[in-house]
């Protein structure tokens, strides 16, 4: 079997698995739970805190197979696709390589069609912000307008760049950096299970080199568990991060 980094192999399937970010998961399953679901919601927040992972676990949720849930059963054939990048129904698209009016004028054109096999067809656009001005022109008739079967998740790191008019059509949510303490906890977490050794003083190097990111503390204990193997102590955590 394949090797799997860390932040894949620990990337939560569940809304109660993503750490820190209670004010978005706990409003999403209760949004979910009272048939509240918006046309579109707006993700912001730093990198490595959530904010993609959350939008899948959304996805499932509202397409498994007993959804909408907000306990997606990760088990059926419509959430393993989209844990997988596979799902017809719900489309990832990188907004620093999918920019420009074209793109955006493809994607209205898609919209008009119904999902193939689930509830919804969602659309999870990563930095959006990096969207030219003719795409957000294009963009925003369809939020004014949306198709009921239609789900817009947009998420950035710079929601500043995103002009007002699409702001205002989003629900929007502000994910914050994971706090230290926390970060350490899911660390040895990982390490334990993982059967690695690591001292305190390791884990908070890690820690603070990641600065509120989980996905890059997992990525650092990754890189320091090929350097030191599976005994770490914090002399081998300071060669390693140079």
């Amino acid at each position: 079997m394949a090797y799997q980094v860390l932040a894949l192999k620990w990337r939560p399937s569940l809304f109660e698995q993503v750490v820190a970010q209670e004010h978005v998961t706990r409003t999403l399953q209760n949004a979910i739970t009272s048939k509240r679901i918006a046309n579109a919601y707006l993700f912001a927040g730093p990198r490595g805190i959530g904010k993609t992972t959350t939008a899948r676990i959304l996805a499932k949720a509202l397409n498994c197979d007993k959804g909408p849930t907000p306990t997606p059963c990760n088990k059926c054939t419509n959430c393993e696709e989209i844990a997988a990048g596979r799902s017809l129904d719900v489309q990832e698209i990188d907004g620093a390589s999918n920019r420009g009016i074209d793109e955006i004028r493809n994607l209205r054109e898609n919209i008009r069609y119904t999902p193939s096999k689930s509830k919804y067809k969602i659309y999870i656009v990563d930095e959006v912000h990096m969207l030219t001005t003719e795409a957000f022109n294009a963009l925003l008739k369809t939020l004014e307008e949306p198709p009921p079967h239609v789900l817009f998740i947009f998420a950035t790191t710079e929601p500043h760049r995103v002009p007002a008019t699409i702001l205002s059509r989003c629900q929007r949510f502000d994910f914050k950096r994971i706090p230290i303490e926390v970060i350490i906890n899911q660390l040895k977490l990982i390490c334990s299970e993982e059967k690695v050794e690591i001292d305190d003083d390791s884990l908070m190097v890690i820690a603070k080199k990641a600065d509120g990111s989980l996905r890059d503390a997992q990525s650092l204990l990754d890189q320091i568990i090929s350097f030191a193997g599976n005994k770490i102590v914090v002399d081998e955590v300071l060669k390693a991060l140079g």
